[in-house]
């Protein structure tokens, strides 16, 4: 097949930008964690290649101030192996409590077998080899998205801290202030949103650093439900939906936000109608069977948190809120293998 030139790739990205059709937001959800290793270059390299909109991440910071791209706030033992070979034993060590050396020197490409998250994502690619895939830091992804030559990509980035444990992450205003103090050094503020379950976070960023666009993530269904139509709760930094008639978008609305993320199963289209009259755009995590995805799309979200960010893309092609194609805006998103 004919393939096309620089210069054509470059008006095809054009012509998406100007499309109405990019307004809707593919998230790749930890890289794309059903297909590779989650949150690693890798990774992340792959979801650049399809074209997605946004990469979904989390970050933590190690015991010498460095951010690195994690979930857990530990080393995860379904992940995590030493130069032996050998997983983490649970629960694993904590990032905080670790220099950077040791936290990149655990091969973090295969996932532990016969774990439940080995079962939960099947056919996900290991990686291995010479240059096994290491916990990034966030640094290093900047640099690749530099590489890629994709100038419409754009990250979501997650602080990953908890109220209830206040020993596990730096405390908000000192996480706050590496975030924002690596944005800032590294010229990506425009290219960035920031989230959080931990509404603390979020409140700092507005105040530091307003023109960065704050995602307010919520879970009212589950085990662990993070906000309460009724009171606030430790995740809400004082905000309590009752004082804004029990609703979950006019609480974020008054506390600042510009997005809101909520667990795919607490949206309604009633809910999405709402946000968008008061100006909030929905993003929805996380989604990873094509009939939810249709769905919600059909509610009028704004946008997907998914693991297959492949077959988003596809789904939402087929509905007309997604270019088919992503693949030709980029020159280059092989990592080197020692990124800077």
């Amino acid at each position: 097949m004919h393939r096309p030139t620089l210069s054509l790739c470059a008006a095809l990205l054009l012509a998406g930008l100007a499309s109405p059709a990019t307004a809707f937001d593919v998230e790749a959800h930890r890289g794309g964690r059903a297909l590779h290793p989650e949150n690693t270059l890798q990774a992340f390299a792959a979801a650049l290649a399809l074209g997605v909109d946004t990469l979904e991440l989390d970050v933590g910071a190690t015991a010498d101030g460095v951010l690195v791209v994690s979930h857990e706030r530990r080393l995860n033992p379904d992940l995590a192996r030493d130069a032996s070979g050998n997983y983490v034993a649970p629960p694993g060590p904590l990032l905080i409590d670790l220099p950077l050396a040791e936290v990149q020197s655990y091969d973090v490409g295969r996932i532990r077998p016969g774990s439940d998250y080995a079962r939960q994502f099947p056919e996900q690619q290991p990686l291995a080899g010479d240059m096994p895939p290491r916990i990034p830091t966030l640094k290093q992804v900047f640099d690749l998205v530099r590489r890629s030559g994709d100038d419409h990509v754009r990250l979501n980035i997650e602080t990953k801290l908890d109220p209830a444990f206040p020993n596990e992450a730096p405390v908000p205003e000192r996480f706050v202030s590496l975030l924002l103090g690596l944005i800032d050094a590294e010229q990506f503020a425009d290219r960035v949103m920031i989230q959080s379950f931990d509404w603390r976070t979020l409140q700092l960023v507005q105040q530091r650093a307003p023109r960065i666009p704050t995602v307010y993530l919520s879970l009212q269904r589950g085990k662990a439900p993070t906000v309460s139509l009724t009171e606030a709760t430790r995740w809400t930094a004082g905000f309590n939906p009752a004082d804004h008639g029990g609703s979950l978008p006019r609480t974020i609305k008054a506390a600042g936000g510009k997005v809101w993320l909520p667990y795919f199963a607490d949206i309604t289209p009633g809910l999405v109608a709402e946000a968008h009259a008061l100006g909030l755009q929905v993003v929805v995590w996380t989604v990873n069977k094509p009939e939810d995805m249709a769905r919600l799309i059909d509610t009028g979200v704004d946008g997907i948190i998914s693991d297959r960010p492949d077959l988003l893309r596809r789904v939402a092609a087929d509905k007309g809120v997604a270019n088919p194609t992503g693949e030709l805006r980029l020159q280059s998103t092989k990592p080197r293998a020692h990124p800077d």
